[in-house]
C-alpha cells in the first residue's frame, strides 16, 4: 500500500517575502532512504506554499500516490526498488510534472530522465535551499529546471561524444533541424533552464517574441514540450 500522507509536526515558516501571493503546491515525494525521505519531506513542508501530501518508498507507490492524491508535482529519486525513477517518471509525467531530485548525475541518467519525461533534475549535494524551491515551482508551472551541475554534465558529454569522432561529428557539425541562428541561440538558454521572460532579457526581445522562437523550435524538432526539447537538444 502507499505510505502516509504528510510529516507530522512540520511547521512553515514563510520563505517568500512578507506580503507576496504564493500558490499552494502538493506534492509527492518518493525516494527509498528514509533518511533522505523525512528530511526532504520536514524541509519541503516548512516552504510557505508547499504542501507534502504524499511519501513514498519507491517508483510503485510514487505512481500509486500520484493516482490517488493528483498532486501539481511529483519529486523522485532515480535509483529505488520496485519501480525505479525513470521508470516511475514514464507513467506520472503523462499527467503530473516530475522533478528528478537524487544523488544520481551520470549523463545518462540524466539525459534517460528528460526522456522520460521528467522536467528538471536537481542533484541532492548540490542545491541551495533557493534553488530547490525555484527548480519546484518552475516545473509545476510547466518550465524546465536543470541544477547547472546537470547541464554542464549534459554539455560535456555531448562536446566528449563528437569529439570521439561519432557519425554525425565525422559528417558535419552538430544536428541543428532547421533552426535560425537565433533560434539554436533561444534553445541554448532554454538548454540552460532559463524561462521565455528570461530568455527575452538575456536575447534583448520581447516576451511574445521569444514565445514565436519557442514554437517554431518545437515544430521543427517535434516536440510538445520544453523537457522533450531540452533532452534531445543536448543528445545532439
Amino acid at each position: 500500500m502507499s505510505s502516509t500522507t504528510e510529516p507530522d509536526g512540520a511547521t512553515r515558516p514563510p520563505y517568500d517575502a512578507p506580503g507576496d501571493p504564493v500558490a499552494e503546491l502538493r506534492l509527492v515525494l518518493a525516494d527509498d532512504n528514509p533518511v533522505v525521505r523525512t528530511g526532504m519531506a520536514n524541509l519541503l513542508a516548512t516552504i510557505d506554499g508547499l504542501d507534502v501530501v504524499g511519501v513514498a518508498r519507491d517508483g510503485r507507490e510514487a505512481i500509486e500516490l500520484v493516482e490517488q492524491l493528483h498532486p501539481d508535482l511529483a519529486l523522485l529519486d532515480v535509483r529505488m526498488p520496485q519501480v525505479d525513477g525513470i521508470a516511475a517518471a514514464q507513467h506520472i509525467a503523462a499527467t503530473v510534472p516530475v522533478l528528478m531530485l537524487t544523488h544520481s548525475d551520470e549523463p545518462e541518467v540524466i539525459a534517460a530522465a528528460l526522456a522520460a519525461g521528467a522536467r528538471g533534475f536537481v542533484v541532492h549535494s548540490e542545491f541551495a535551499i533557493d534553488e530547490l524551491v525555484a527548480a519546484v515551482r518552475t516545473v509545476a508551472a510547466g518550465g524546465v529546471h536543470l541544477s547547472p551541475s546537470a547541464g554542464a554534465i549534459l554539455a560535456g558529454a555531448a562536446a566528449l561524444s563528437m569529439a570521439g569522432g561519432n557519425a554525425s561529428a565525422a559528417t558535419g557539425p552538430a544536428q541543428t533541424w532547421g533552426l535560425s541562428v537565433r533560434e539554436q541561440e533561444v534553445m541554448d538558454l532554454i538548454a540552460e533552464g532559463l524561462t521565455n521572460s528570461q530568455v527575452a532579457s538575456r536575447c534583448y526581445l520581447s516576451e511574445k517574441t521569444v514565445k514565436n522562437h519557442v514554437n517554431r523550435i518545437f515544430a521543427k524538432l517535434g516536440v510538445t514540450s520544453r523537457a522533450e526539447a531540452v533532452s534531445l537538444w543536448l543528445r545532439r
